[in-house]
């Protein structure tokens, strides 16, 4: 019956579900929910130590006698879903009963249920649970008498605080270092002791009696403190306490540095931890590989246009200076699966970027995330004609090749500067006008119109090419394939638009937008006709 009822846990989506929904609320800390039930529960602690500090000089009454009971029951609940999420009971019999069976020996359900316990028993016994527990009891009239370890619900604080937190990862990461001072401390304390309740015990005035009193007075001497009053009268006494100011200073100076060494390892992964935490609650973000040139310049693009996007580089004066920029950047290599894993490309992110100044690189990380989500859509930096090819076989939707692009636009407008200052304001984001593409729709009124017949000068327009998949435009010049299609750039005056085409135009928003309506229009009109 217990190996039955282990495997339909085992097997049950519901229970599964469940006790995810409930793990995301109390335990994962990257989980939307768990933020608001930790304020709630702070909340409840702060509100349950207020009725105790209001309960010594008030009578309680009817209505904080509920607000505690309810407090009392939310821990209570809280206690119990904590203790059902430390371990999976289930998984442990069924280890027992899968080992006995494949080797054909009695199921111990002794030793699996002694397990379970073991499991159970070791997490009742971890500082966290004993603080939540005897935060409960104290409640309930059995245990009235230790209502002064309702002070201990102040250290539930210590599961919901981050920082808190923080302080503690970095006593433990530092313990062995804390432990040589600890020792090297209490060297101290007993030689200090023993030492002055040799000189003052039988010394003229001398104001230490006994033990305690050596060894109170070595403490407030170390800590260097020195409250005044105990001092010693004999030239031996403050020779004792000479050594132990100094050594006081030399051990505080030492313990300053252990936390401020701890703090600046852990801020960066407290940092990083943020960042993925940040990027976890984005939706329709891109992600871009590389903070160079090019990356320096998507990335302000995409700020202009208010679209989410995360940058990861490998160097840390490229992340520093996206960081400057307020940007969400993430030093690390992109290559890697677990970087991209974590910076949500499949989780919310609909594009990514490789604009590395490195080939192999971005060969790399396209084959990478082609890899992680087959759906994403890749447009990857080629800077060499030789690596296009290899990087649309490693999985990019798209390559751009942009000096060769730069080289084409000088050389074809060099003669035109109106046309290059425009080109050079929109790269640089220092003018009003725009690059967009505008569809030849069927039906419309450019399709099947030569280019010459479209007047863009009087539009006040500037045509930089054309996107095409049409294999009878294969005849002209300037072409630059772009997977499927070929990208036509400065085309003709006798070039034919076709249905589906997309005239890449230069302009200012008013009149893109306009020659769009006329464009929609147009269909509209045919349509009716």
């Amino acid at each position: 019956m217990i190996v039955k009822f282990a495997y339909f846990l085992k097997t049950s989506q519901r229970y599964q579900r469940t006790k995810a929904f409930f793990y995301n609320l109390l335990e994962n800390p990257n989980s939307r929910y768990n933020g608001y039930v930790a304020f709630f529960i702070v909340s409840m602690v702060l509100l349950s130590v207020f009725f105790l500090i209001h309960e010594i000089d008030h009578q309680i009454n009817a209505l904080s006698k509920i607000l505690e009971q309810g407090i009392l029951v939310v821990f209570s609940i809280e206690y119990l879903l904590r203790f059902w999420l430390s371990s999976d009971s289930h998984k442990i019999v069924l280890t027992h009963y899968e080992r006995a069976k494949y080797l054909n020996i009695p199921f111990p359900i002794g030793q699996a249920l002694a397990e379970v316990i073991r499991v159970k028993v070791r997490y009742m016994l971890t500082p966290m649970a004993l603080i939540d527990l005897l935060a409960i009891l104290p409640s309930y009239e059995t245990f009235r008498f230790l209502r002064i370890f309702m002070i201990f619900r102040l250290l539930k604080l210590f599961r919901h605080f981050h920082s808190i937190k923080v302080f503690v990862n970095i006593l433990k990461n530092k313990r062995f270092e804390l432990y040589t001072l600890g020792i090297f401390l209490g060297f101290l304390i007993f030689i200090g002791s023993v030492a002055i309740y040799l000189f003052e015990s039988h010394a003229e005035g001398g104001q230490i009696k006994n033990l305690f009193d050596s060894f109170y007075w070595s403490i407030v001497t170390l800590s260097t403190v020195g409250y005044g009053d105990i001092v010693p009268h004999s030239t031996g006494g403050k020779l004792v306490a000479i050594v132990m100011i100094f050594s006081g200073i030399g051990i505080l100076s030492f313990f300053t540095s252990l936390m401020v060494s701890g703090f600046s390892e852990e801020i960066y992964h407290l940092h990083e931890n943020r960042t993925y935490t940040e990027i976890e609650r984005y939706d329709d973000f891109v992600i871009v590989c590389g903070f160079g040139r090019v990356g320096l310049h998507i990335a302000k693009q995409l700020a202009k246009d208010k679209l989410k996007f995360v940058i990861i580089d490998a160097e840390v004066q490229n992340v520093l200076k996206a960081k400057e920029l307020n940007y969400t950047a993430i030093e690390a290599d992109a290559s890697k699966n677990g970087v991209l894993q974590k910076a949500g490309i499949n989780c919310g992110a609909t594009s990514i970027l490789c604009t590395t100044d490195d080939d192999v690189i971005n060969v790399y990380i396209t084959l990478t995330a082609r890899n992680l989500n087959p759906q994403i859509h890749i447009i990857s930096r080629a800077n060499n004609i030789d690596n296009v090819k290899k990087l649309y076989q490693a999985g990019a939707s798209n390559v751009i090749r942009p000096f060769e692009i730069a080289g084409m636009v000088v050389a074809e407008y060099v003669g035109q500067p109106v046309a290059f200052e425009a080109i050079l304001g929109i790269i640089h984001a220092e003018s009003d006008i725009v690059m967009e593409t505008l569809e030849v729709k069927l039906s419309s009124s450019l399709e099947g119109t030569e280019i010459s017949d479209i007047d863009f000068l009087e539009r006040k327009l500037i045509l930089l090419g054309v996107i095409s998949s049409n294999p009878e435009h294969h005849v002209h010049k300037n072409s630059y394939a772009i997977k499927n299609q070929h990208f036509y750039f400065n085309p003709p005056s006798h070039f034919v638009l076709r249905a589906n085409d997309l005239l890449v135009v230069l302009g200012r928003k008013m009149s893109v937008d306009y020659f769009r309506g006329q464009i929609e229009k147009s269909c509209t009109v045919k349509k009716t006709k």
